[in-house]
């Protein structure tokens, strides 16, 4: 197959998870498929719940674990060193890219990759949203893993969404306690506070700003790229027009 490795993406709540699962069945059809959506906790090219140990916590080297796997007084013990949210850049970086180069020496030849939103989403909460980096430096990053990934020859269907704030009071009711948290992640990080950021606004204010540096820096990065324009007013057309372009890919 061409195409070996395809990652969806898009803000919260525009329908990712629904064209991961939509394009892994499109896949199937022609290939193996490995679909692997956000929140498993054991992604093949994402730290999604791990910590680096110190040395000398777990052994005499630093090593990476799943917080998944400790509890109790040990939990809380790794969780300062949460790999996302809590590690210096300089340290998190190196972590994320030799995660990417190991999955590109890894997996298999024959199966077809579908990722949800590892790919600019994580990157840009950090860079972004955590640390309130330029965007120069968000482009920087996600450039070093389109290179690392490009033996792949991968595709990105964007979902874009225009109506930001009714997607996200839509979800909100089925995901209880998430959309105070992800308020205040983005209101107390680096550019919420930035931007004087404040409540509901401030976070659909930082979205919109994010959505709008994700789209220049797809625009500059080698890849085969489909944005889908506001797939949630019409998901039968979204959906044929992703058909189409995987057929076509």
């Amino acid at each position: 197959m061409k195409h070996r490795l395809f990652m969806v993406e898009g803000l919260p709540c525009s329908g990712k998870s629904t064209v991961s699962a939509f394009v892994s069945e499109v896949l199937r059809e022609q290939t193996n498929v490995c679909f692997v959506d956000e929140g498993g906790g054991n992604h093949p090219a994402d730290y999604e719940f791990h910590a680096l140990a110190p040395a000398g916590f777990l052994g005499e080297k630093p090593q990476v674990v799943s917080l998944s796997e400790y509890s109790g007084d040990l939990f809380d013990q790794l969780l300062p060193f949460k790999i996302y949210d809590m590690l210096p850049w300089e340290t998190e970086q190196p972590l994320m890219l030799d995660k990417w180069r190991q999955f590109v020496q890894t997996a298999d030849v024959d199966t077809a990759y579908v990722f949800n939103c590892v790919f600019l989403q994580n990157p840009m909460c950090e860079t972004m949203m955590r640390f309130g980096f330029p965007e120069e430096e968000s482009l920087k990053h996600i450039e070093q893993i389109a290179q690392i990934i490009q033996p792949m020859n991968p595709v990105v269907i964007y979902l874009k969404n225009d109506d930001i704030a009714s997607s996200v009071q839509r979800a909100a009711p089925e995901r209880p306690g998430w959309l105070d948290a992800v308020i205040d992640y983005h209101v107390q990080g680096g550019y919420g506070k930035s931007i004087a950021a404040a409540g509901f606004d401030g976070y659909i204010r930082c979205l919109r700003d994010r959505q709008e540096r994700e789209l220049r820096i797809l625009q500059k990065l080698p890849l085969k790229i489909l944005v889908v324009d506001q797939p949630q007013r019409d998901w039968a057309a979204a959906r044929e027009n992703i058909r189409t372009f995987l057929n076509h890919a």
